[in-house]
């Protein structure tokens, strides 16, 4: 059989009753709910089944219940005999990769992500900033726009998510700058996202000093498959340099495209956003237009 990669999706894909379109349940789904409620001290399960939506897209909730769901629609792929050999996770998403490459244990994981959420609710206090979309921008353009703009604030780069699909992150005079620049300069269009905080970039540094230390006391694994990180975009095997990419990945920019492309150089054949949603899968229909690519909420409804 052609090699397959899992796509796990990360924050912003999170929905109020999303667990419905998990498809026919299964026995390890209901288990992992299950855990994950034990592991937190709190409803998960619930929060996801009947929300309410505000409360779920706290960061500190929408972590651990995305990574719930990104494992347990891993699981109902395996119940269709459907096995990854490379896995690949966008920003949160890397987690549940993690997880699925036998690198971190599932409770392990959960405690990690309610912790990052928490660090991250707490820097969106202190830290105010934006993120912005820009669409149909070449790299090294937005890249000049971006040095114009920064005698108005710190402004990165801070994902490269596929051909003329970027994103901007920093201070918020600066990011105002830089999407005036690219409406009046004609290059594209600027997309404002809704997210409490500048993630992946440098303003996020006291985020990630305090995760380092969170890290510190949870055991790594070697990867049982093939994981891909999003700091370099390439495969990665060493427990100790997945854990300090996992810090590096706060104020990083997530280099998904690369990512993508890493995976088909090892001769991945067929592409599966797992998880919530189907962002993920439209991307890379962009990056390898070649390739075959799903997701396992059709693969779900499918039956």
């Amino acid at each position: 059989m052609p090699p397959v990669a899992f796509l796990f999706p990360g924050q912003g894909s999170q929905v109020v009753g999303m667990r419905l379109k998990l498809g026919r349940p299964q026995p390890e789904q209901q288990a992992l709910f299950e855990q994950a409620d034990t592991v937190l001290g709190f409803a998960l399960t619930r929060l996801i089944d009947e929300g309410p939506q505000t409360e779920l897209t706290r960061t500190s909730n929408a972590q651990p219940a995305l990574l719930a769901l990104d494992v347990a629609h891993a699981y109902g792929l395996r119940a269709r005999g459907i096995e990854a050999d490379v896995v690949l996770g966008h920003s949160l998403g890397e987690y549940a990769a993690l997880v699925w490459a036998g690198v971190l244990v599932f409770p392990d994981a959960l405690r990690l992500v309610r912790e990052r959420g928490r660090l991250m609710e707490q820097a969106a206090g202190r830290t105010p900033g934006r993120m912005a979309a820009v669409i149909r921008v070449s790299y090294d353009d937005l890249a000049a726009v971006v040095a114009e703009c920064r005698t108005h604030g710190v402004l990165e780069i801070t994902n490269v998510n596929a051909p003329g699909q970027l994103v901007l992150s920093g201070e918020t005079a600066a990011l105002e700058a830089a999407a005036r620049m690219v409406q009046e300069r004609k290059l594209g269009r600027a997309v404002p996202l809704e997210v409490s905080a500048p993630f992946h970039c440098s303003l996020m540094q006291p985020v990630a000093d305090a995760f380092r230390e969170r890290l510190a006391g949870v055991p790594f694994a070697a990867p049982r498959l093939r994981f891909i990180d999003n700091v370099t975009g390439k495969p990665e095997d060493d427990p100790a340099c997945i854990r300090r990419k996992l810090v590096e990945q706060i104020v990083r920019p997530v280099l998904w495209e690369q990512g993508v492309r890493s995976a088909a150089a090892l001769g991945v054949e067929r592409l599966i956003e797992c998880g919530p949603g189907g962002v993920l899968a439209g991307l890379a229909k962009r990056i390898q237009p070649g390739l075959r690519v799903e997701t396992s909420e059709a693969l779900a409804a499918a039956g």
